[in-house]
């Protein structure tokens, strides 16, 4: 029933018309003999992981991206013990740039080609701006906009070429709002989520799906990676598991939604967040993400 779904959405997403069938047909050409491969970033750990899983379970042909060699190969033997199936393991630093390049001669080399994109990876910073080091800034640019940006504009050309794919990007419910005292790590999500919408409406009928997704707390490492354990929205805002968040994100990007919430209490507060004014919800944002040691 659920592929009978899917399958209905990819009609509905490609109900556009084919401006020229035969760019359709020589893009599709180009990877023939190749399968297609759902490629997530920062797929090592945390929630790249558990969309990896995600879209193993689901059948798709997964291939994870970080840096880190020996948890890249720890992660792809956990998803084949679970689910069977080779997962495809890239060690390379998304932030190069020739970080595209380098996928996609990887997969190849297996006999893959980069069908779905899922933009994972990003770092966070805790406390007041003005006490950032300008380098750290510049990584948490660098790898949450700059490498997101320009893996997108690698791939997508191509999907769209062949009328199918897309790009899924984990962005955060702080998109939405600015955030003091992490206001360079929800700027840049509000990037995300304004490139990822802007281009599902360039997209629109050319069959590839493009989402973004706005988690709100998750049980990862994530918030003591970027020292944000002292704020208080980690006392008191539940938290979902990763596996919660990644089953709404894979779900929702297989439905060919545009922005997904993971978990019914962060959607009413994204519906806050929207219609009250910056006024109010900002003051809020600044006591919730403020550390007890600032």
């Amino acid at each position: 029933m659920r592929r009978t779904i899917y399958r209905l959405v990819d009609t509905w997403l490609g109900r556009g018309r084919d401006r020229d069938p035969r760019l359709t047909a020589a893009a599709r050409a180009a990877v023939a003999g190749l399968a297609p491969a759902t490629v997530v970033t920062g797929g090592s750990r945390g929630i790249g992981l558990a969309i990896a899983h995600r879209f193993a379970a689901d059948g798709h042909r997964v291939a994870i991206v970080a840096r880190n060699r020996d948890a890249l190969e720890a992660a792809a033997t956990e998803i084949e013990r679970r689910h069977g199936g080779p997962v495809q393991t890239i060690a390379c630093d998304i932030t190069a740039s020739d970080a595209s390049a380098i996928i996609d001669r990887a997969l190849r080399d297996v006999g893959l080609y980069p069908d779905v994109l899922v933009n994972n990876a990003a770092v966070g910073l805790a406390g007041a701006f003005t006490t950032h080091p300008t380098g750290e800034i510049d990584k948490l640019t660098d790898l949450n906009v700059v490498a997101l940006t320009r893996l997108t504009r690698a791939f997508l050309p191509d999907m769209i070429a062949r009328r199918r794919g897309g790009v899924l990007n984990i962005a955060s419910l702080g998109a939405v709002i600015p955030g003091p005292h992490q206001a360079a790590y929800y700027a840049s999500k509000a990037y995300v989520l304004s490139l990822s919408e802007a281009l599902r409406s360039e997209c629109a009928g050319q069959g590839v799906r493009i989402a973004v997704v706005l988690p709100g707390p998750v049980t990862t490492t994530f918030h003591a990676a970027m020292g944000a354990e002292g704020s208080l929205y980690r006392r008191i805002l539940p938290a979902l598991t990763p596996d919660a968040a990644a089953r709404s994100a894979v779900g929702g990007f297989m439905l060919g939604r545009t922005v997904i919430v993971p978990g019914a209490l962060n959607e009413v507060f994204y519906i806050f967040l929207k219609v009250l004014p910056h006024g109010m919800t900002v003051p809020l944002m600044r006591l919730l993400l403020r550390r007890d040691q600032n």
